[in-house]
């Protein structure tokens, strides 16, 4: 499949939901240097062209994958203990996607076109999300 995107699956450590990641994420992209948020992670994917090439990151929050961000760029970034880590730079626009069970997972995964989860349509956007609990439930029995 060499040629086409691929994307990136974390976990959200600490959000409660899609909108306490997003605000939390809109408050530090204000402390960085061109005020864009990055994540940074200690392994650089080594398929960075594929997921340069029109990929997202999706987000894992509360064990369900709930969100996606576009990947910007891949950025050398070093924290003060002076390592090198890779910085996930990513579009401030966060979309929600049809939420799928994931269990917990260390570090990010690759998360092929195939596998991601769909947007949800923009009918479904604007509702209230369904309590945590209740949204587990529903998607470990095949309801969306």
């Amino acid at each position: 499949m060499a040629g086409s995107h691929l994307n990136l699956m974390k976990l959200s450590v600490g959000s409660e939901s899609v909108e306490t990641m997003a605000e939390w994420q809109r408050r530090r992209a204000k402390q960085l240097k061109g005020g864009l948020y990055y994540h940074a992670t200690r392994m650089w994917p080594k398929r960075e062209a594929d997921i340069l090439a029109g990929g997202s990151i999706y987000w894992v929050i509360q064990g369900m994958m709930q969100a996606r961000q576009r990947i910007l760029e891949l950025r050398e970034v070093r924290g003060d203990d002076g390592v090198r880590r890779c910085g996930i730079v990513l579009d401030p626009k966060v979309v929600r996607v049809e939420p799928v069970r994931k269990r917990p997972f260390q570090g990010w995964r690759y998360l092929s076109p195939a596998d991601a989860p769909a947007d949800l349509s923009g009918s479904r956007v604007s509702e209230l999300p369904l309590p945590p609990e209740l949204a587990r439930i529903l998607a470990e029995i095949g309801v969306r």
